[in-house]
């Protein structure tokens, strides 16, 4: 990976394809909203692998942000996210404690943050 500046911001050479980031969003993605795409993206991903494992296939993940707290008395700091996933699928409720527990443990980006930033984990399944 390489980063090199542009007029507005950086554009990330990646192995898959090229990335503009900005501070304005007008010219890229933020490098907070990244942050937590990351983390948003790698639970949905770790969370489909464990649902696979535990038999019950999810259909489809939906993941929302339902709040993010920023701290600007510390350069916009990111303090706490909440992830809220729904889940659709032939899913045994009684097993998403352990599925949630599972997801968080498995998760490299929640991992790599887990002591600098709250994450909180709400769900919903929906049965087909």
């Amino acid at each position: 990976m390489n980063y090199s500046m542009n007029e507005n911001g950086f554009t990330g050479h990646l192995p898959f394809g090229d990335i503009q980031i900005s501070g304005d969003e007008e010219y890229g993605f933020r490098p907070y909203q990244l942050l937590i795409s990351s983390l948003a993206v790698c639970s949905g991903g770790v969370m489909r692998k464990v649902l696979d494992k535990m038999r019950m296939p999810a259909k489809d993940i939906q993941i929302e942000v339902t709040e993010v707290v920023r701290n600007d008395e510390e350069a916009g700091r990111v303090e706490k996210i909440h992830l809220h996933f729904t889940i659709t699928g032939d899913i045994d409720e009684k097993k998403m404690a352990r599925v949630m527990e599972l997801t968080r443990k498995n998760c490299s980006m929640v991992q790599s943050v887990k002591d600098s930033i709250e994450i909180i984990e709400s769900f919903e399944v929906r049965q087909t």
